[in-house]
């Protein structure tokens, strides 16, 4: 695509809101979530389909681990703690989902938790 394209894409829409971090944060929640929702429902016919899953949402919670157990985090300690221990337990249990002893219901509950937490902190903007 060519610079001119781009510009003209990338500015095609002034009325469109600028997304926020949050706004993000969100988006991948819910794509994951729909992913991991989709996979748990034929995990049985497609395998391959929820090992993807499984690890996209292990490597969100990941990555959001990392991000709280920086001291330049600004999140309060207690919300810090919370995300590191459900990382945690999300590691551990997508290990028995992988290992069939466990469903993905609670992988996909806890993150619409924390969509429904986005949401309303950005209602409260």
């Amino acid at each position: 695509m060519n610079a001119s394209l781009m510009a003209k894409t990338a500015y095609a829409n002034p009325e469109q809101p600028l997304r926020t971090a949050r706004d993000a944060e969100y988006e991948v929640f819910a794509r994951i979530t729909r992913r991991l929702r989709a996979a748990a429902g034929c995990a049985a016919s497609d395998y391959p389909g929820l090992v993807g899953a499984v690890h996209d949402n292990r490597t969100l919670w990941a990555r959001l681990n990392a991000d709280v157990s920086l001291p330049e985090n600004g999140l309060p300690q207690d919300l810090r703690s919370r995300i590191a221990y459900l990382a945690e337990f999300t590691r551990r249990h997508s290990q028995k989902v992988l290992h069939g002893t466990a469903t993905a219901d609670v992988l996909i509950e806890i993150n619409t938790s924390v969509m429904r937490g986005l949401r309303r902190e950005g209602e409260a903007k």
